[in-house]
């Protein structure tokens, strides 16, 4: 049996992170899947594993860990001789590719899980969409991918000259946002559109996908 332990759920984006940097890796683990439709995940036993009852959970041997990006760091870090490199050995790359971590999670995130909220979830759990609230987090993801686009215009990925921890992160919700008309917001940025082309057509990603389609 796998050392490795995934406890998360096919639709959640912050389990969908971390299989995708599992993959790119090629580790062994095993998945634990966690039923949301009957709150599973705000009951013991798996409040043990994240007292806040949000997916993903992980364990690596005796060590326990929860909340997606500090899940996909650690694997970064610990395997860091398999699979794809995700973190630059050299710290001032690196910390250019922290700066596009932490955009990622307070801006991209920001704007996009609320965006996929309005659009795809509510519908999801029958209930409605409020057009106006889409319309407005559109305008604030527009504004984060203008600043993607920039960046993009003179570095092949977000975080370097080489896909990172940087890149992976946005991979769930640009997954999700691209089978929405969102998606016409990256088609309207060229640099933005071919580094989206780039990162989804990665096998890891392909195989995340398949994982998904099994449910």
């Amino acid at each position: 049996m796998a050392a490795i332990k995934l406890y998360g759920s096919h639709i959640s984006t912050a389990t969908a992170r971390v299989l995708a940097c599992l993959y790119e890796k090629e580790l062994d683990f095993q998945f634990v899947p966690v039923d949301l439709s009957t709150g599973e995940h705000k009951k013991e036993p798996f409040l043990s594993k994240n007292p806040f009852g949000l997916l993903p959970a992980f364990e690596d041997g005796d060590l326990e860990l929860f909340e997606s990006r500090a899940i996909t760091t650690y694997i970064a870090y610990q395997y860091a001789n398999k699979g794809t490199e995700l973190v630059y050995s050299d710290m001032k790359k690196q910390a250019t590719a922290l700066v596009w971590l932490e955009v990622e999670a307070q801006q991209f995130e920001s704007a996009s899980s609320k965006l996929l909220w309005e659009i795809m979830f509510k519908p999801m759990f029958g209930m409605t969409t409020d057009p106006a609230a889409a319309q407005e987090i559109e305008a604030k993801l527009e504004k984060v991918l203008d600043i993607y686009e920039n960046r993009l215009s003179k570095s092949k990925y977000i975080g370097g000259e080489s896909f990172t921890l940087a890149d992976l992160h946005h991979l769930p919700n640009i997954g999700c946002l691209l089978t929405t008309s969102t998606k016409r917001l990256f088609e309207s940025r060229p640099h933005v559109n071919a580094w989206i082309a780039d990162i989804t057509a990665r096998p890891a990603w392909a195989k995340v996908l398949a994982f998904k389609n099994q449910a």
